[in-house]
């Protein structure tokens, strides 16, 4: 990387009143301009920096021809709607606990991101060399994780938490920070629009093994719109669904640390086209928990592709627990190791298996060595609860041969595929 030459360093005049409680300093928004060298590109296009820490008050427009660089945590609250345009590159500092960089849009605000497939709105490190009009940089890859944080969508829809409480804190929020406060009543809130979005290198820890995912999303309601978003290498999940109703479509989740697809207190939307690719410190493509309090919900997951890891011993297709309640249908799965499993891991789940409240449609799946049957795959893990038919609706395919699964040419403008090669 070519070192940047700075031409200006300007303190603008924005400075927000409203502080956290964990940094007291004012919350200022100032402008560093840079020569376009980042990539070595030589093109010579100015790129102004624009540093942002703080509250986010007033509606408020990032435009494609500037880098905007998250210093710690930037909310989006007080009702304001942030606005990103298509193309625009937003990097976040380094930094672990409170220090750690995040966008979060708080209950009651709004973002507006829409990028398109020729210009994704990319979320990534201040260590990653991408500069204005670029899609992707040189320098870092799947392998380079937890960077930064990542982006917090927080709403007013319904969860299920454990002593029936309505709302709750997210995790890694300190609990006297009431923007990071979610769940409610309302089953068609509003957080905005996020489409063709790409976050990357992300998942800073926040608290002892607590690190950010890539796209958190609590309590948001189906009032939302939420498709082609794209997760790489991020520390931890890859996207979370804490309780909610918010239907989600064409994602990617590439080289996650742990789940790629992770649900939680009762979500109870639609996840819809999605492609999960685990790395080598991956754990599971989909971990599913269910209520944590008496209020219930069903997930439907449909129309999946995910590929395994054989190189370690991380990488499991699937986890169902805590009494989850749903879907799961259209998947097609290849590229595991034998030791790898659907596990239903207690009493609770395989009950709602049994009474058909948990309900697996058509797998697909691509046999691992030594393994000769797909109904081998699923396995009940409960204490004592048995099961019968569990993987009766699996399948062996060869490589290929699919008829279920992703349409993966949603997708072929991500970053996983254009730079990354996973060949959409």
């Amino acid at each position: 990387m070519k070192k940047l030459v700075l031409s200006t360093l300007i303190a603008s005049s924005l400075v927000f009143t409203s502080c956290f409680k964990d940094d007291d300093t004012p919350i200022i928004i100032e402008e560093v301009t840079i020569i376009n060298n980042g990539n070595g590109n030589g093109n010579g296009e100015e790129c102004p920096i624009i540093t942002v820490t703080g509250a986010i008050t007033e509606n408020t427009t990032w435009t494609n021809d500037n880098i905007y660089q998250l210093n710690q945590k930037v909310v989006v609250n007080n009702g304001a709607t942030l606005t990103i345009e298509p193309g625009t590159i937003i990097k976040g500092t380094p930094g672990t606990g409170s220090l750690a960089s995040a966008l979060i849009i708080a209950r009651d605000s709004k973002i507006n991101a829409v990028g398109t497939a020729t210009q994704p709105i990319i979320f990534t490190s201040t260590s990653d060399n991408i500069s204005c009009g670029e899609n992707a940089g040189t320098n870092l890859d799947e392998n380079d994780r937890g960077l930064w944080g990542g982006l917090i969508i927080l709403g007013n829809a319904p969860c299920s938490f454990s002593g029936n409480i309505i709302e709750a804190q997210i995790e890694g929020i300190p609990a006297d920070d009431t923007f990071g406060l979610y769940g409610g009543s309302d089953a068609t809130d509003n957080s905005g629009v996020i489409q063709y979005l790409s976050i990357r290198h992300g998942g800073a820890l926040i608290g002892e093994g607590n690190e950010i995912n890539g796209l958190t999303l609590g309590g948001v309601g189906n009032g939302t719109v939420i498709n082609n978003i794209e997760v790489v290498a991020n520390v931890d999940d890859g996207i979370e669904f804490f309780g909610g109703t918010v239907n989600a479509s064409n994602l990617l989740v590439w080289a996650q640390g742990d789940d790629a697809l992770d649900i939680d207190q009762a979500y109870s939307g639609t996840i819809n086209n999605a492609v999960v690719v685990l790395g080598d410190f991956s754990d599971h493509a989909f971990e599913i928990d269910g209520p944590e309090g008496s209020a219930t919900g069903s997930f439907t997951i449909q129309n999946v592709t995910i590929l395994g890891n054989t190189v370690t011993e991380n990488g499991e297709y699937a986890d169902y627990r805590s009494g989850a309640t749903g879907t799961t249908n259209n998947i097609y799965a290849f590229g595991f190791k034998a030791s790898s499993d659907v596990e239903l891991d207690n009493d609770g789940v395989a009950a709602n298996y049994n009474n058909g409240d948990l309900v697996f449609g058509t797998w697909e799946i691509v046999l691992p060595s030594g393994v000769t049957d797909a109904t081998s795959v699923f396995v009940n893990k409960a204490e004592t609860a048995m099961v019968t038919g569990f993987g009766s609706t699996a399948s062996a395919v060869t490589e290929g041969a699919n008829t279920v699964g992703a349409t993966t040419s949603e997708l072929a403008w991500t970053y996983s595929n254009t730079a990354g090669g996973l060949g959409f």
